[in-house]
C-alpha cells in the first residue's frame, strides 16, 4: 500500500521559510518523479514543482521560482519542498504527488499517488 505523507506545513509571517517534507513508502521511491502541488479551497489544484526520479532535473511554477526548492533523498524515500521569502499569495494546502513514469510533468492527472496534504497559513 503506498503512502505518501507530508509534514512541515503551519502558520509563518510573510517573508518567512518553510520546509515541507514528504515521506514515502510502499513504493520503489527511486523509480519514480516527484512533485508539489497546491490548492486553495474552490480553486483548481495547482502546480508548484517537481523533480525528476534522480533528482538531476527539476522544474518549477513561475511563481514560485527562485524562492522555492525541490529536493529529494532517494536513501530516506522522502522529497522536501524548500519555501522562502513567502507570500500571503501562497497560503494553500500543499501536497506531494509520485509519477511512476520517472520525469518531470506540470500536469494533475499524471501522478499516480497523491498525500493528504499539510496546510501553509501565510500571514501579512
Amino acid at each position: 500500500q503506498v503512502q505518501l505523507v507530508e509534514s512541515g506545513g503551519g502558520l509563518v509571517q510573510a517573508g518567512g521559510s518553510v520546509r515541507l517534507s514528504c515521506a514515502a513508502s510502499g513504493l520503489t521511491f527511486s523509480n519514480y518523479a516527484m512533485g508539489w502541488f497546491r490548492q486553495v479551497s474552490g480553486t483548481e489544484r495547482e502546480f508548484v514543482a517537481t523533480i525528476n526520479w534522480s533528482g538531476g532535473s527539476t522544474y518549477y511554477a513561475g511563481s514560485v521560482k527562485g524562492r522555492f526548492t525541490i529536493s529529494r533523498d532517494n536513501a530516506k524515500n522522502t522529497v522536501y519542498l524548500q519555501m522562502n521569502s513567502l507570500k500571503p499569495e501562497d497560503t494553500a494546502v500543499y501536497y506531494c504527488a509520485a509519477d511512476q513514469r520517472r520525469g518531470l510533468s506540470i500536469l494533475v492527472h499524471t501522478y499516480d499517488y497523491w498525500g493528504q496534504g499539510t496546510q501553509v497559513t501565510v500571514s501579512s
